[in-house]
């Protein structure tokens, strides 16, 4: 049944809304500038974080021309020429994006790029400070603060600064990490003629990749190097391949041996 002014519901609305009117229109005021709000984020982060991307997207595919160009040990004066100004470009190319979006997963990404450029280079000092200023962006991800901190190191000690490149390496990391962490602790140690801390950091990474069954053939060397024999650790690519053989039939006619994958 329709309401009229003299129906009691009518009143009771009315009221309703004189008490509550305020209530609902701030309610609806917030909601609007929460839209808008959003709207705003996306319509000037987005897009920059798409200039970001497409600019880095350049700087990518600069970097694997360069390394690719680099590879070639027969390059004429003229390819030589073109390389060392591809080079100049890649660097200037790094250094706007990190101007300005300096705050970006691009830019450390680009970063890296550069570092890695300085490290095949040996210029280990302007790798140093290319990470360092890496490692200054905080992009709220402890694995590549981690992955900054282990590379800023270890060309701080390729520098010559172990002092500078141990006070690195101790900081706190992901537990993912530690292994490569002890490792170049002991690198350092090596450096600073401290071989029993070096035998001790490289044993605990030896232990850290036996509880996750991983070797590392590298690290190997550097034990026995030190008069230590690691004991061999059995990768879990090898356990999955018994395993796997464990399960086959006894007798298998008209089928070959697979041949066993290296650990």
């Amino acid at each position: 049944m329709a309401l009229t002014p003299n129906s009691p519901n009518a009143d009771n609305s009315m009221q309703a809304l004189k008490q509550y009117g305020s209530y609902i229109v701030t309610a609806i005021l917030l909601a609007l500038a929460a839209y808008f709000g959003w709207t705003y984020w996306q319509d000037n982060h987005a897009r920059v974080d798409t200039v970001a991307a497409d600019y880095y997207a350049d700087i990518q595919r600069l970097n694997e021309e360069v390394s690719l160009a680099s590879q070639n040990p027969d390059l004429e004066a003229e390819a030589k020429a073109a390389l060392a100004d591809s080079r100049t470009q890649l660097n200037k190319d790094i250094d706007d994006l990190v101007s300005t979006h300096g705050d970006s997963v691009y830019a450390w990404q680009a970063l890296m790029i550069k570092a890695r450029q300085q490290v095949d280079g040996d210029d280990f000092t302007g790798a140093s400070e290319t990470l360092k200023k890496a490692l200054a962006i905080d992009l709220g991800d402890a694995g590549l603060t981690a992955i900054t901190r282990l590379r800023y190191a270890k060309t701080l000690l390729a520098a010559g600064d172990a002092d500078a490149a141990l006070a690195e390496a101790n900081n706190d990391m992901p537990s993912s990490f530690e292994a490569s962490q002890q490792e170049l602790l002991g690198d350092i140690y090596l450096v600073q003629d401290n071989k029993e801390s070096a035998i001790k950091s490289y044993n605990n990474a030896w232990e850290l990749l036996r509880s996750r069954q991983e070797t590392r053939a590298v690290l190997a060397l550097k034990m026995e190097s030190l008069g230590i024999v690691p004991e061999p650790i059995e990768s879990q690519a090898s356990l999955i391949q018994e395993s796997a053989t464990a399960e086959q039939p006894l007798v298998i006619e008209n089928t070959t041996a697979a041949t066993e994958q290296p650990s």
